[in-house]
């Protein structure tokens, strides 16, 4: 019975992506509904819709009133697309047909050792989901997601008051760098990653109030990477690649950094013990899309030594998630 219940959790996860579809959590921002004004809200079949609503609450995910009403729940609260850390874009990618389609490959790829996204798609992951505009829009939204849900934890975790020039190495929009400038007055930000990306970071950087204070710069860490910088963070960057690759973007920030500067890498890194960690799943989902990995600390280690560094130390965090910080060798 136990190992049914994993089986099905299966329904229980798209029964999450059907709620975040059908925009269920922001029709009942505003307060609670009946099944009749739900229905039409969300635009589904009444039954039907009591339905899915039935079996989510059994998991917490909403809530019925006395009246009869339904309504958010904590857990619920989060499907919000527009809440402070939304997993209504999570829902939808991962519970998407086409990355349901890719987990379809697990076995072949634990066969081979190889992502299944090429064998589907012909092409590599970001290849294909620039052919997938509204795919890679829900991609975009769920990353945003994860990294609203690490920025506490990330910002609290290590002290950055000892930096004056902050790179971060495939920064997206800035989140992350927004968020240690504002805990470090005194330092400066430069944001690094590909033209269309950065294009968007102002906005974010003008609603955090630390544009003044950070050089936006676009290119490939494949090829190079901006120098001068005191602290180098890659955040969830090295996992998405393989061994060579991984050692190719460590070796440009090493030349980047000098013989003084310091990497930062956030990963989780994966632990020792064999209990339950939610690096280990991830390390499945790299598999798949990339043909890459998380990592354990011995691992991070060999490849930073590769590229020229020296694993300092793992600082854990209150997430899943941990600094490897590394200086030149």
């Amino acid at each position: 019975m136990a190992l049914s219940e994993l089986v099905l959790n299966a329904w229980v996860a798209q029964a999450v992506h059907a709620a975040a579809e059908l925009g269920i959590a922001d029709a009942l921002a505003d307060g609670p509904l009946s099944i009749e004004e739900l229905s039409r809200r969300v635009e589904a079949d009444p039954d039907a819709l009591e339905r899915l609503l039935r079996a989510l609450i059994t998991r917490g995910v909403f809530r019925r009133r006395r009246d009869g009403r339904y309504d958010l729940s904590p857990l619920a609260d989060t499907l919000r697309s527009d809440a402070p850390a939304s997993m209504a874009g999570g829902a939808r990618f991962f519970g998407s047909p086409q990355h349901r389609e890719h987990w379809s490959m697990l076995a072949d790829s634990v066969k081979t050792g190889r992502p299944s996204v090429p064998t589907l798609r012909g092409q590599e992951f970001f290849d294909y989901l620039a052919t997938e505009p509204d795919l890679a829009q829900l991609f975009d939204q769920a990353m945003t997601g994860v990294s609203d849900l690490a920025v506490g934890p990330i910002v609290a975790g290590y002290d950055f008051s000892g930096y004056s020039t902050i790179v971060d190495v495939g920064g997206g929009h800035g989140r992350l760098l927004a968020a240690i400038l504002a805990a470090t007055p005194a330092a400066r930000g430069v944001l690094y990653d590909q033209p269309p990306v950065v294009a968007d970071a102002p906005t974010l950087l003008r609603k955090h109030g630390v544009d003044g204070r950070v050089r936006i710069e676009s290119g490939s860490f494949l090829e190079t990477v901006p120098a001068g910088g005191e602290l180098y963070v890659l955040k969830l960057i090295i996992h998405d690649w393989p061994d060579e690759q991984a050692v190719t973007i460590l070796r440009n920030v090493r030349d980047a950094a000098g013989p003084d500067g310091t990497v930062l890498l956030l990963e989780q890194v994966i632990p020792t013990h064999d209990r339950e960690f939610p690096g280990k799943w991830v390390d499945l989902e790299m598999l798949l899309c990339f043909g890459s990995r998380e990592r354990t600390a011995a691992e991070y280690r060999d490849l930073l030594d590769r590229a020229g560094f020296r694993m300092t130390r793992v600082v854990q965090t209150a997430s899943p998630f941990s600094f490897v910080e590394a200086k030149p060798s």
